[in-house]
């Protein structure tokens, strides 16, 4: 593919209103790319929205009612939907031992995976009827390393890299791609639980810019069903998963 032509495209971005997806938003909108933000923080939102000359649709992820009310107001406020950014996650699903909290496993399978789910079956036939389009939606190295810091997320947003795995050669023949970010702990409010824990240890934490440069790389590609990772000092490619053992 050439590089990325932005004008008199729509994007949809869910946790569109801070972090990842709002930088994504803007970097979009200075492409010419007409912008719909989806999001439970209405006033960050409309806010950001007015600023990039988009929209808003409140959206709580877990609802798949309101992932298909962004795309319709994608569609009829702009004419339709190129790409999808499933980017809506949170922090917090903790573990399955003593510790185990139904109500905040629930939720973040909710919001992590769920919405993922939800928001792919709502852009599906909006990008089919553009004839093609793009699916990216914001996995982690949670999801392609262990995190027994939290289980509960390492289990969600290695799902989500399954999920796009899956559907990547699955929806290619109909020109729709779908890819995964796979950002390490990057520099947003999802952080702050450990963030000064990672400066005490010297981890190094990844600026947004990357995440968005890598976002913008899987746009320029051509791959389908690709988890990219972004981290710290290296440059931004799809993992390359080892093949599994056949059948003799």
């Amino acid at each position: 593919m050439g590089a990325f032509e932005g004008t008199g495209k729509v994007a949809l971005i869910t946790g569109g209103s801070h972090g990842i997806g709002a930088a994504v938003a803007r970097r979009l909108a200075g492409e010419g790319v007409r912008i719909v933000l989806a999001d439970i923080d209405e006033e960050a939102g409309a806010a950001l929205a007015k600023e990039l000359d988009g929209a808003f649709a409140r959206c709580d992820v877990r609802e798949p009612a309101d992932s298909e009310a962004a795309v319709a107001l994608a569609v009829e406020r702009f004419g339709g939907l190129d790409i999808a950014f499933l980017n809506a996650g949170i922090a917090g699903g903790g573990g399955i031992g003593d510790d185990f909290d139904l109500a905040a496993y629930r939720r973040a399978m909710g919001v992590n995976l769920d919405g993922v789910v939800f928001g792919a079956h709502a852009a599906l036939p909006a990008l089919r009827a553009r004839g093609g389009g793009d699916i990216i939606a914001t996995a982690s190295m949670a999801g392609l390393t262990a995190t027994p810091f939290d289980p509960v997320y390492g289990a969600n947003k290695a799902a989500v890299v399954g999920l796009v795995r899956a559907l990547g050669p699955t929806c290619a023949p109909e020109g729709i791609r779908v890819n995964a970010l796979c950002p390490s702990f990057a520099d947003t409010d999802i952080l702050t639980p450990l963030k000064d824990h990672l400066e005490r240890t010297g981890f190094p934490i990844l600026e947004v810019t990357a995440v968005v440069d890598a976002f913008m790389d899987i746009l320029n590609g051509d791959g389908a069903g690709e988890a990219w990772y972004v981290v710290p000092g290296r440059t931004s490619e799809p993992f390359r998963f080892r093949g599994v053992p056949g059948p003799r």
